[in-house]
């Protein structure tokens, strides 16, 4: 897939005006940033193009305020943030739409940047609204996408807004599609996929799309327990899914010896008595967990193993952690998988979501080939869905 670039727009930009949007969406506590890790993300575009002149206004949601003005989920902590990061001031106008706001971009000299509002403080964001984005797009002179992780989303400001005006993909957009793509396309084998999180009935179309390509997939995370409990294995207290998703596990164990494609389980896990800290914990087989006791990562045995197949692969591609990480003494799987990928030295992706805040926490997302910014993005696109977002901004003829 061919995108329109900033390689596209003309070097000089001075009298451009350009939409830019960005994914800022992070975390909040108070209305502190706790990671501001998309807003850096963000900086690479943004310094590109006020480099060459261009004035620019930047878009983005935060939070879900359901189409309401809400101060809680004001832009106000992000425009503060980016004039740091950027080392000039941001300022954050009243609204994305209105006459007040276009007079303002209007108005913009070249060099100069500002924030529009959050753009789901009006409920024709999400409904792709052509007349919003009408007022969007207007006194401004081109649009660039770099919010990668809206990009599954048909929204004013991801897709109907590109077909308004000259249109192209940013930094970091063009750095995800062309990684993940080439995942999709190109994979140095062994392509090896690692993946954990919750429930395999959220993930099956992704473990569907990657039995079909990978040459193993490596299963960690509760999901790993509905695959345990499908071929008959006790699971005591462990988190698991029902009937349904037991028999998807069933079909997908099946679908992986058709497809020549190895769907390795854990061979031990860690249990505990209890979820909490301080718990008693014992390593025990896979198919012993014993009654009253929950799995909570995977075992030593099982990790060692993980860690020798992500060393000898040409391709990893790896979506969510392999226990509860987030409490230190379950984080064994999770850190080990994540040290093999940072050690490896084949392509290393990592699909964004509980995968990358595990990277960031264990203070190694920068020895990866690629950490995305767009957990549930990149798995739609993994999954080899056309993404709306991404669509917009491909190369016609």
């Amino acid at each position: 897939m061919e995108l329109v670039t900033l390689s596209d727009l003309a070097e000089d930009l001075s009298g451009a005006r350009i939409l830019v949007r960005s994914d800022l969406n992070v975390p909040l506590d108070s209305g502190r940033i706790t990671d501001d890790a998309r807003i850096a993300a963000s900086i690479p575009t943004l310094r590109e193009l006020l480099r060459r002149g261009a004035a620019v206004g930047v878009c983005s949601h935060l939070g879900r305020p359901k189409g309401q003005v809400n101060p809680e989920f004001s832009l106000a902590p992000c425009a503060a943030r980016l004039s740091e990061l950027l080392g000039t001031t941001v300022d954050l106008l009243g609204d994305c739409v209105g006459d007040a706001v276009t007079e303002r971009v209007m108005s913009l000299a070249p060099g100069e940047i500002v924030m529009l509002e959050n753009l789901r403080f009006h409920p024709q964001e999400e409904a792709n609204d052509p007349a919003f984005a009408a007022e969007l797009a207007a006194g401004f002179t081109g649009y660039v996408n770099d919010a990668f992780g809206a990009a599954h989303r048909a929204h004013a400001s991801t897709e109907a807004v590109a077909h308004l005006l000259p249109a192209y993909a940013g930094m970091l957009m063009a750095r995800e599609v062309g990684v993940i793509g080439g995942l999709l396309e190109r994979p140095r084998h062994p392509f090896v996929a690692v993946l954990g999180g919750s429930k395999v009935s959220d993930k099956l179309p992704l473990i569907q799309s990657l039995l079909e390509r990978c040459d193993r997939v490596l299963v960690g995370g509760a999901m790993c327990f509905t695959f345990l409990i499908a071929t008959g294995d006790p699971v005591g207290r462990s988190l698991h899914e029902g009937p349904d998703a037991q028999q998807m596990a069933r079909d997908l164990l099946e679908s992986a010896v058709r497809l020549n494609c190895m769907l390795q389980l854990p061979s031990d896990v860690l249990v505990a008595d209890k979820f909490a800290g301080d718990a008693e914990l014992q390593v025990v087989a896979s198919d012993g967990i014993p009654d009253g006791w929950m799995g909570v990562d995977i075992g030593p045995r099982t990790a060692a193993s993980y860690a020798e197949l992500i060393a000898d692969a040409g391709t990893v591609f790896w979506n969510g952690p392999m226990g509860a990480f987030e409490t230190p003494a379950f984080a064994d799987g999770t850190r080990t998988v994540a040290d093999a990928m940072a050690d490896a030295s084949g392509v290393t992706v990592v699909g964004g979501g509980d995968s990358g805040a595990a990277v960031a926490q264990f203070g190694i997302a920068d020895r990866f080939t690629h950490v995305s910014t767009g957990g549930g993005a990149a798995l739609e696109m993994m999954e080899g869905r056309v993404l709306p977002g991404v669509a917009a901004l491909q190369r016609r003829g």
